[in-house]
């Protein structure tokens, strides 16, 4: 009917994305990029972490590594949202390191473990 609002009852105004939310992924992100100039190897551990370090903070993903957020229970509502961000730092991490060192991480079950 004219002036029917229908759509806007089909909408949820609290569905909104947080962009700031430390869940939140960029549809560009993937587990297979590398964001750091140089592949971790056994000499250049601290430019290395420097720059991880830099990525993370401006992903806001660094609190997956340094343990401020833990993971949450299973049947907590951000319990996948968690699992999900982890297993894409996860990814940046390995990706960034020769094989050497990413074969002897990658039984890890977490981000923070790496």
């Amino acid at each position: 009917m004219a002036g029917d609002n229908t759509s806007s009852q089909n909408t949820k105004p609290n569905d909104t994305i947080d962009h700031s939310s430390p869940y939140y992924l960029h549809p560009s992100d993937y587990p297979r990029q590398v964001y750091v100039n140089e592949i971790l190897n056994d000499n250049n551990y601290l430019d290395w972490f420097q720059e991880m370090e830099n990525f993370l903070f401006a992903k806001n993903k660094i609190g997956f590594v340094d343990g401020t957020f833990e993971k949450p229970e299973k049947s907590h509502p951000n319990h996948m949202a968690w699992v999900r961000c982890d297993a894409m730092i996860k990814g940046w991490l390995s990706t960034t390191m020769e094989k050497g060192i990413r074969d002897s991480v990658k039984y890890a079950k977490t981000a923070q473990e790496i």
